[in-house]
C-alpha cells in the first residue's frame, strides 16, 4: 500500500495496491487532515471507479463531511465544480492516462488548490498507516448529486471569439474528453473517434505524450480536410495537437498560441515552464505578456500563478492552466483558445506555428542512472562558465544553447532536454552531455 501514496496524487493498480477497505481508510484520514465539511467529488469512466467512489464516501461521511457528488466528469470540470459550489476540498477518482487496472484520487482543498506529496499526501499516508483518525462524528454526512456539465461548458464557452467555422478532429480516446469535450459543442465543428466510454481504453491508451497513441488520429486528419486535430488524456486534464497535416505539434509551441491569443485580450504574466523553447518566452514578450519560468508539476504551477496571478501557464506534458479556472486545467479552453487563433488568420496551423518553431530541441531524454547526485555535481562543475540556475534540477544556458537535467522522484532515472540556435550544435551538446550522463 505504501507505494500508492505519489508526490501529487495517490494511484495504484485495483485489486491489488488499491482497494475498497483503503479506499474507505483514505476518506476518513482526508477528514481528518483537512478538517473540511462539503466534499467535491467526481470519477473517471473506470468499471472500478464506482466501488472506490462508495468506499471512499463511506469514510468521508463517516467523519461528518458531506459530499456533493458530480458523477463522470473530466478532472477540469471537478476542479470547476470544487470552486464554483463552494466547496472546502475535492476529489476526482481516476489513474488519468494509466492503464485501464489502475486507478487512484487527486486531491484538492477549497477552490481547487491542489494537494501534493509535500502539501498533504504524506500526511493522509501517516494518518492510513497509523490508523489515526480523527473519531468518528455523531452525525453522519449526507450525499447529495450536482450536474456541472451545464455550468462548466457555459463557463468555457465565453472563451471563444471565433472568426469563421474551425473543423477539428477530437479523439477522446474512450475516456473522459468525452464529457469534458461537450464545452466544444457549437464552437468548433469536431468530429469524434473512440468517443465510447470504456475503462478498458480498447483502442489505445489516453495519453497524448505517447506518440504511437496519436496515429489515429494523424491518419484520420490526413484523411480529410480538417484545421487540426486533439487527443484528450485519461481524465482530460491533458490534451495533445495535431496540425492540419496531421504532424505532431509539441506542447510548448502551443503555450505559445494560447498565450498570444489571451493577451491579445489582457495584458499580464504567463508562465512556462523551464523545459519549454526559449520561442515560448519570446512569444509571450511579443505579445506584451510578462513571461515567467515555472518548475515542472501542477503543484508548483498553480502555486506560482496564484502568487502573480497569472492569466496563464502551459507544461509540455499538455497541461494548460487558466487562471478562470480556478488557475487549473482545461483543455477544452486550450482547444478553444488555438481554434480563435486559426480563425482570426488566412493561415494554416502549420503556417502559423513554423515561426515559432525557430529552434532544435532534443525532446525529453531518459537515462537510468544509479548516483544521480554525483552526475548532476559533474554536470554543474564542467558547464560553471554558463549561466547556471537551480529551479528545477540543473539548468544551464549559453547564447546559443541550453539544457536542463532532472531527476525523476520516483525512479532511477535522469531527464535531459536540450535546445540549439542550430541543429548541430544541438545533436552536438546532446551527445556530449549524455555521454556524460551515461558515463
Amino acid at each position: 500500500m505504501a507505494g500508492i501514496f505519489k508526490a501529487y496524487d495517490i494511484r495504484g493498480i485495483y485489486g491489488e495496491d488499491l482497494n475498497e477497505e483503503i479506499a474507505t481508510k483514505i476518506g476518513r484520514a482526508f477528514v481528518t487532515f483537512l478538517g473540511c465539511k462539503k466534499v467535491l467529488i467526481a470519477q473517471d469512466m473506470r468499471p472500478h471507479s464506482e466501488p472506490l467512489f462508495k468506499a471512499l464516501s463511506e469514510g468521508i461521511t463517516m467523519q461528518g463531511a458531506d459530499i456533493i457528488h458530480i458523477g463522470l466528469a473530466s478532472s477540469p470540470m471537478s476542479y470547476y465544480a470544487n470552486g464554483f459550489l463552494g466547496c472546502d476540498a475535492g476529489i476526482m477518482i481516476t489513474a488519468s492516462h494509466n492503464p485501464g487496472e489502475w486507478n487512484g484520487f487527486k486531491l484538492s482543498k477549497a477552490q481547487a488548490v491542489p494537494i501534493s506529496g509535500e502539501s498533504g499526501i504524506a500526511d493522509v499516508e501517516r494518518i492510513v498507516n497509523e490508523e489515526d483518525f480523527a473519531p468518528v462524528a455523531d452525525v453522519k454526512g449526507t450525499i447529495s448529486t450536482f450536474d456541472i456539465t451545464n455550468e462548466y461548458v457555459k463557463h468555457v464557452k465565453q472563451f471563444a471569439h471565433l472568426k469563421r467555422p474551425v473543423k477539428i478532429v477530437a479523439d477522446m480516446g474512450n475516456s473522459m474528453g468525452i464529457i469534458e469535450s461537450k464545452a466544444l459543442e457549437g464552437i468548433v465543428d469536431f468530429e469524434p473517434m473512440f468517443d465510447t466510454l470504456d475503462g478498458t481504453f480498447p483502442n489505445h491508451e489516453a495519453n497524448p505524450l505517447n506518440h504511437e497513441t496519436l496515429v489515429a488520429l494523424q491518419e484520420k486528419v490526413r484523411s480529410g480536410s480538417y484545421d487540426f486535430g486533439v487527443s484528450f488524456d485519461g481524465d482530460a486534464d491533458r490534451v495533445g495537437f495535431v496540425d492540419e497535416n496531421g504532424d505532431i505539434i509539441p506542447m510548448d509551441i502551443i503555450t505559445a498560441l494560447i498565450a498570444k491569443d489571451l493577451l491579445s485580450k489582457e495584458k499580464g504574466v504567463i508562465f512556462y515552464d523551464l523545459r519549454s523553447s526559449w520561442a515560448v518566452k519570446e512569444e509571450i514578450e511579443a505579445a506584451g505578456g510578462t513571461p515567467m519560468m515555472s518548475r515542472v508539476g501542477h503543484t508548483f504551477i498553480k502555486q506560482q500563478m496564484r502568487e502573480n496571478n497569472a492569466i496563464f501557464a502551459g507544461e509540455v506534458s499538455g497541461h494548460y492552466y487558466f487562471r478562470d479556472n480556478y488557475t487549473t486545467e482545461s483543455s477544452s479552453m486550450a482547444v478553444i483558445c488555438v481554434a480563435n487563433i486559426v480563425s482570426a488568420s488566412d493561415k494554416t496551423l502549420s503556417e502559423l506555428i513554423k515561426p515559432i518553431q525557430r529552434y532544435f530541441c532534443s525532446g525529453e531524454i531518459n537515462s537510468k542512472v544509479e548516483d544521480k547526485q554525483a552526475v548532476l555535481d559533474t554536470l554543474e562543475k564542467k558547464y560553471s562558465d554558463g549561466n547556471v540556475f537551480k529551479l528545477d534540477g540543473l539548468s544551464v544556458e549559453y547564447s546559443d544553447w541550453w539544457f536542463n537535467v532532472r531527476c525523476s522522484n520516483t525512479e532511477p532515472f535522469i531527464r535531459l532536454n536540450l535546445e540549439a540556435k542550430t541543429q548541430e550544435k544541438m545533436e552536438e551538446k546532446r551527445d556530449e552531455i549524455l555521454a556524460i550522463i551515461r558515463g
